[in-house]
């Protein structure tokens, strides 16, 4: 059976560590909700991940620091592609509303 669910809606309550819901995970491939409420990544600390991360603003704001590339702010309807152990951290998110963030992790390619 087919579900409609809006991403936007029911969020949960601001905690001191961001939500991480994962909407759906294949093989390779994991989606998943982040909600944020003026959360950041610590000052010392780097994303660096093993798989490519695709990553699309739904509501909020927040600023991402892409190492060697500056920090970009991200509004609504904004996305961008980080590839494999490309170092990011999360400088600013709003912390006057949700900021909800789409996530798309995926695998790097076997095949060559």
């Amino acid at each position: 059976m087919t579900q409609t669910r809006n991403l936007l809606k029911n969020l949960p309550p601001p905690a001191p560590e961001e939500d991480f819901e994962t909407l759906l995970q294949r093989q390779g491939v994991k989606l998943e909700r982040i909600v944020s409420y003026g959360h950041t990544t610590p000052e010392a600390e780097w994303y660096d991940q093993e798989q490519d991360e695709w990553v699309m603003l739904l509501a909020g704001a927040a600023r991402l620091l892409i190492d060697g590339e500056g920090e970009t702010l991200l509004q609504p309807g904004d996305a961008l592609l980080l590839p494999a152990h490309r170092r990011h951290r999360v400088t600013w998110t709003d912390p006057d509303r949700p900021t909800v963030w789409l996530a798309l992790h995926l695998a790097g390619d076997e095949t060559g």
